[in-house]
């Protein structure tokens, strides 16, 4: 089994299927409700909300510094939180010494982009020239990145939604590399259609075009990048629909708590599990196995999937130490019995024919 993906994979847009929405932070009236009730399942077309996405926050923090357009550090309690906005990927700042990748080039909108942050929430502030934002969790369940930034909506004050309002604007694009928006998916791919119809900002063709004659344009390939996303988005759809429905069997090797909560509820016996993740890392031991280590958002409690000497052979063809890079499907689906070992989780792969890509377009 190959994991790198058909030109249909690249190349193609594939618009998701929208589930029920919440309606406590939706302004829905009761007629409206009561409508879209009667409406077959299949029939349904989910309801475009506008700003104010949310109530007014009862919590509001203090903004301590605008990183760029999508990380903010905010005062929560006794600490400095750093935020990372979801579902939004604003360019990368001209900082000097070249790009992180060629998916992620320092531009000259996203220097424009930060500015336009810094200048948007200083002028929030009060009296005290202080600004302050609220806080929104998908499932009100906050989460970290692997970098251990918070993953959230920034909330102001009247409700408005930043991350949204950061499409609305052009500024960025809807960034579902890990995953669609819990909540309101159908925001965002409405706001990023109407602004690219309008060319506002990242849409615009003269966004980032060289002042100098001959001088090369240096623009992210949002063309390139965005069937990638919605491959990875539809990997995680196809998760969080089967873990809904037996969260004991279906872990994500990205989510520690998710393992933890499943080995200990099969303890003493290891738990017998599906597990969806990200491999970071093949390593080759010296004994001749192999140990594939997951991403996580915990380093102390990752996942890895142990390859004997004997197997590492049959598992060549998974091609595992090339499904990290750019452009390809990076989740796949390991079958085994997990255990805790005292330094992370670890299963045994008892063969190639336990692992598949994650891209639903892979199933037999």
């Amino acid at each position: 089994m190959r994991f790198s993906p058909s030109p249909l994979f690249v190349f193609a847009l594939v618009l998701a299927a929208y589930g029920p929405i919440s309606c406590d932070t939706a302004q829905v009236t009761q007629a409206e409700d009561a409508e879209s009730a009667q409406q077959e399942p299949e029939a349904r077309v989910p309801q475009i909300r506008e700003q104010p996405l949310h109530a007014p926050p009862t919590e509001l923090l203090e903004v301590t510094r605008v990183v760029d357009g999508d990380t903010i550090h905010v005062q929560r309690g006794d600490q400095v939180e750093k935020l990372r906005l979801l579902s939004v990927d604003t360019e990368e700042v001209i900082r000097g010494g070249g790009s992180s990748s060629p998916s992620k080039p320092q531009t000259v909108f996203g220097t424009e982009c930060a500015a336009w942050a810094v200048s948007f929430f200083e002028g929030l502030g009060d009296e005290d020239a202080k600004t302050r934002v609220g806080l929104w969790f998908p499932d009100g369940k906050e989460a970290r990145d692997v970098y251990g930034r918070l993953l959230c909506h920034v909330v102001l004050e009247d409700g408005t939604d930043f991350n949204l309002l950061l499409l609305q604007e052009g500024k960025s694009p809807y960034f579902n590399k890990y995953g669609n928006s819990i909540g309101f998916d159908a925001e965002f791919r409405a706001a990023q259609a109407k602004a690219r119809g309008e060319e506002l900002g990242i849409w615009n063709p003269g966004t980032n075009e060289p002042k100098t004659p001959g001088t090369p344009a240096v623009r992210r390939p949002y063309d390139t990048l965005m069937p990638w996303w919605e491959a990875r988005a539809r990997a995680i759809d196809e998760f969080r629909a089967k873990r809904a429905g037996n969260a004991l069997r279906f872990v994500d090797a990205g989510e520690p708590d998710q393992l933890e909560a499943t080995t200990r509820e099969s303890a003493p016996e290891p738990a017998q599990v599906e597990v969806f993740g990200a491999p970071d890392r093949v390593f080759d031991e010296d004994d001749g196995s192999q140990t594939v280590l997951f991403r996580t958002s915990d380093r102390r409690r990752a996942l890895r999937v142990r390859i004997s000497k004997e197997q590492v052979s049959a598992h060549a063809s998974l091609e595992l130490e090339n499904i990290s890079e750019e452009l390809k499907q990076n989740f796949v689906w390991v079958i085994g019995a997990m255990r805790w070992t005292g330094r992370g989780y670890e299963i045994a792969s008892e063969g190639p024919e336990r692992w598949r890509g994650a891209d639903p377009q892979e199933q037999n």
